[in-house]
């Protein structure tokens, strides 16, 4: 494997000097060996016009390829400063151990060694982060990886059903109620057929039952009940089916086409087609239980979700804990990618639908806005994890 060391040439500017983000400049390519035509590409419905896919980068085989930083890093709001902080203390209470990805190896203390850099950075602009930068494949090994949005809804509920508010947000199942060992239901039979009637399992009641489909999409949620008291259902489990994605079926049967696949497309598409409804929705069997949490979203590392910097990730590629660098779909209104531009994340989430080195899903917040950038979001950047200088990769 060619190794290239790529040079990233950019200033540091601080938040409110030129502009809150820094453009690194247009010269961030991978040079590598050419791979055989058996690697895989990206999903046939990914396919669609202007989706930023850079289609010239060579292939390689390395899960990682690294890049030396010179200097450049956006510098980010206040709010990226909380979410590190949270990070860090994260890190300081999970167990020492060591990640090997590929050909890249590396502990627990590097991550913290990166927060820590970065930190330093934050408090004096003029500090140089000591920093390496290892450009993560994509499932097409052409860096491409496909970037989508999350929020957090929120959702009229009930305490008990009546005849509009029917539909029913589940915690998990376990023993004794669930015999141990025994697969959990499909969502066809939970939504459909009844599958944990009875079981005492029911947090709130919806009335419909696509905002509960989306709502697992999403992994969590504000809900408010009838007597005005809100609270935050977060991430409680999942059945163990695998995830289809219902953007992918309604493409695949022709029924939207990929250049306006969307969740508000597929929204409208459910509206518009009632009858259809389980059909479609059974077709993803994955299905995710709710638990009661804190009043602040938070992700499966446990710390509280931070718009626009907290990214779902598998954690089989990109450990949770990780600050990453993304050249990140910049859309305009109408949801068209107009540029890319580059952004600090913080790896504080992972998801069902993130599998593999191509998809990260980035949280755009709380709200009506938040829903309009995630649903818009579907196109395709780069991104690279960001490990101290002094790590190594194995040869």
């Amino acid at each position: 494997m060619i190794t290239s060391k790529i040079f990233l040439n950019a200033l540091f500017f601080r938040q409110g000097l030129i502009q809150p983000w820094i453009k690194l400049g247009t010269a961030l390519c991978a040079l590598s060996l050419l791979n055989a035509c058996t690697q895989l590409e990206i999903d046939d419905s990914n396919h669609f016009d202007n989706n930023g896919r850079d289609l010239t980068a060579q292939k390689r085989k390395a899960l990682y390829l690294e890049e030396q930083m010179s200097p450049g890093l956006p510098y980010p709001s206040p709010q990226f400063q909380q979410g590190l902080q949270q990070q860090i203390h994260y890190l300081n209470r999970i167990k020492e151990q060591d990640y090997q990805l590929d050909t890249l190896n590396f502990s627990k203390s590097s991550l913290l060694s990166v927060t820590n850099e970065i930190n330093l950075w934050l408090q004096n602009p003029t500090y140089t982060p000591q920093l390496v930068a290892h450009q993560i494949s994509g499932q097409d090994q052409r860096a491409n990886v496909q970037i989508t949005g999350y929020y957090v809804p929120i959702l009229s509920v009930r305490h008990t059903p009546d005849n509009d508010y029917k539909f029913p947000l589940y915690k998990k199942p376990k023993a004794p109620i669930w015999p141990q060992g025994k697969p959990l239901p499909s969502r066809e039979e939970i939504d459909f057929d009844g599958a944990l009637d009875g079981m005492n399992l029911e947090l709130a009641y919806t009335n419909s039952l696509v905002d509960n489909f989306f709502l697992h999409v999403q992994g969590s949620g504000v809900v408010e009940y009838e007597d005005g008291q809100k609270r935050l259902l977060s991430w409680g489990g999942v059945n163990g089916h695998a995830y289809r994605s219902l953007g992918k079926e309604l493409i695949e049967r022709n029924e939207i086409e990929k250049s306006k696949m969307s969740a508000q497309a597929i929204r409208k598409w459910l509206a518009d087609h009632p009858e259809r409804q389980r059909e479609i929705m059974s077709t993803n069997p994955s299905y995710l239980f709710f638990s009661e949490g804190p009043t602040t979203p938070v992700g499966a590392a446990n710390l509280p979700l931070t718009p626009r910097y907290s990214i779902a990730v598998d954690p089989s590629v990109i450990p949770l804990g990780s600050i990453l660098l993304g050249k990140l779909p910049k859309l305009d209104a109408a949801g068209n990618l107009i540029d890319h531009e580059f952004h600090l994340l913080l790896a504080q989430d992972k998801g069902g639908a993130i599998k593999g080195p191509g998809h990260i899903d980035w949280y755009q917040g709380i709200g009506a806005d938040a829903k309009v950038l995630a649903g818009q979001l579907k196109h395709f950047g780069n991104v690279w994890l960001l490990l101290p200088r002094e790590s190594t990769i194995a040869k």
